[in-house]
């Protein structure tokens, strides 16, 4: 019997559950989409959205409250300096659920969930980025030569001295 049972339990301990929902609303805030099962999606949006909610008004109170629940402190900042502007027209319904399908292993829900302003990396900004790794492979290709050129060097020399070694017999 449910009984009012505000929340799904997950199978885990009260601990166990704590510690999930802080780690997965904090990777939510870093990476702005996460893949998780549907059931887990579920839970962590109730804590994600009313952190979203402390995020959009940055005050000390705001950020104390925050700061029980996100421990790392680059995404406490990212909240309260990103995340809650961008959602500050918003009245609530920050984060979408996408389904994906069945996990092979065990036929779970697999979602995506992300903040509902998430963009993805279109072909655009992939192709500067592309150039950029490009050009540090240049800059690091000069200086990965000069080693087997070494090693060039030293196998010539140890040749040289194998030769007449076998000239003598």
């Amino acid at each position: 019997m449910r009984n009012k049972t505000g929340f799904n339990p997950l199978s885990r301990t009260a601990a166990h559950q704590r510690a999930m929902a802080r780690n997965m609303v904090t990777s939510l805030f870093r990476f702005e989409r996460i893949t998780t099962t549907k059931a887990k999606a579920k839970e962590v949006r109730k804590a994600a959205e009313k952190l979203i909610t402390r995020g959009k008004v940055d005050s000390v109170h705001n950020r104390r409250t925050a700061a029980k629940f996100i421990q790392d402190e680059k995404i406490l900042n990212k909240l309260f300096t990103e995340i809650g502007p961008r959602m500050k027209d918003r009245n609530g319904g920050y984060t979408r659920i996408l389904k994906l399908g069945f996990r092979q292993g065990d036929a779970a829900d697999v979602v995506i969930l992300e903040l509902v302003d998430y963009k993805l990396p279109s072909s655009e900004s992939e192709a500067p980025a592309k150039a950029k790794k490009a050009e540090k492979a240049e800059e690091k290709k000069p200086a990965a030569k000069k080693a087997p050129a070494k090693k060039a060097a030293s196998k010539a020399k140890t040749a040289e001295k194998a030769a007449p070694a076998e000239e003598a017999k």
